[in-house]
């Protein structure tokens, strides 16, 4: 099984969603205060090399991310002290996509695949301004249009990964 996680920040790189998907959990968000490391330990799925002999059979082989290496994921260890790529074998998407002439963004590789998008405007930049507006002003169709474009986010990895997976070695079919 696979597990695909997206973060938003706000404009100091605090985490305000935490976006992650498999198919043992479905689609889920942590958001705002909600956000802890001892919450998101407990919701995501453990990984396949996990001690818990239960877990073992169903735990996770892959994380995937896009650009996760550099963003997510070090902003996850810094802000919650949790080291996702030591507990999962991480897989950032971006750099797999690279490798076979796909160069850019998620939005830019979306549009390169022909995946298309509910909110194909927005981008990482909105997002901050979207938090802003719920934080400051109560914007609860800020709120709700910010983890719409998290959800798409993290939706959208999947079929990349689907799509992309058919030509990369660095992809298993699982």
């Amino acid at each position: 099984m696979q597990l695909y996680l997206d973060i938003e920040t706000d404009f100091y790189q605090n985490i305000t969603v935490i976006g992650f998907y498999s198919e043992s959990t479905g689609f889920q968000q942590i958001v705002g205060r909600d956000i802890t490391r001892a919450r998101l330990s407990r919701r995501l799925p453990k990984p396949i090399n996990s001690t818990d002999g239960e877990s073992i059979g169903m735990g996770l082989r892959e994380l995937y991310t896009f650009n996760g290496h550099c963003f997510d994921l070090p902003v996850i260890k810094k802000r919650l002290g949790l080291d996702l790529r030591e507990k999962y074998d991480s897989k950032d998407l971006r750099f797999i996509c690279k490798k076979h002439g796909l160069a850019g963004g998620q939005k830019i590789i979306e549009k390169m695949l022909g995946i298309r998008r509910e909110l194909p405007d927005m981008d990482g930049r909105d997002a901050l301004y979207l938090w802003q507006n719920y934080t400051e002003y109560g914007d609860e169709k800020s709120l709700s249009t910010l983890l719409a474009y998290n959800k798409e986010d993290v939706m959208n990895m999947v079929r990349i990964k689907e799509i992309v997976g058919k030509i990369s070695k660095d992809i298993k079919p699982y």
